[in-house]
């Protein structure tokens, strides 16, 4: 099958907002993030939002990590420098393995948008038990960013040459495999 056959499938996303302060009234980027993913295509699995404590954190994305449901988790907040921000030791942890290249990109990309101001993001991905586990900053912007500029690609089955949808948990159909750079 040639890249240019893919099809589209849809994905089970799960979206965590880590803040202390809002509610699903008032939680732009985990809105931002459940509406662009329904209008990509994927299921919004199941929303939450905890606060900024790590064992909170962990319990909910572990149960998302052991469901046999969920593909991928997008979680926004809890990436900066303050004592409340734990969202990397929360959850970097849980990983199997680190996607490194999404921080790097995500921070590469926002360079643009904010400057220097862009090293105090502490952005990360990872995969454990088939989930990929994307962590971004809390505001709706970041998400914007994280979302258009790297996520929906990856998250998409017919993005060449490579994406991570051949790496997450499937329902038995079969996904071609990234060609080798010989």
């Amino acid at each position: 099958m040639s890249h240019a056959a893919r099809t589209f499938k849809a994905l089970n996303i799960a979206v965590l907002t880590v803040s202390d302060t809002r509610c699903f009234e008032n939680d732009t980027s985990g809105q931002f993030l459940a509406d662009s993913l329904t209008e990509a295509g994927h299921q919004l699995a199941d929303r939450q939002i905890a606060k900024d404590d790590v064992y909170q954190l962990r319990a909910i994305v572990s149960s998302w990590i052991a469901s046999d449901h969920i593909q991928a988790v997008l979680v926004t907040g809890g990436t900066g420098f303050t004592a409340r921000d734990t969202t990397p030791e929360a959850l970097s942890i849980l990983f199997d393995k680190p996607v490194e290249g999404f921080g790097e990109l995500f921070r590469a990309i926002s360079y643009d948008e904010i400057g220097t101001s862009t090293i105090q993001s502490r952005a990360l991905a990872g995969f454990a038990n088939g989930t990929v586990v994307f962590c971004m900053p809390g505001s709706t912007n970041a998400c914007r960013t994280g979302w258009n500029k790297i996520i929906a690609e990856q998250l998409d089955a017919r993005h060449g040459p490579c994406n991570f949808v051949m790496h997450l948990k499937t329902t038995g159909e079969k996904v071609e495999p990234c060609p080798s750079r010989g």
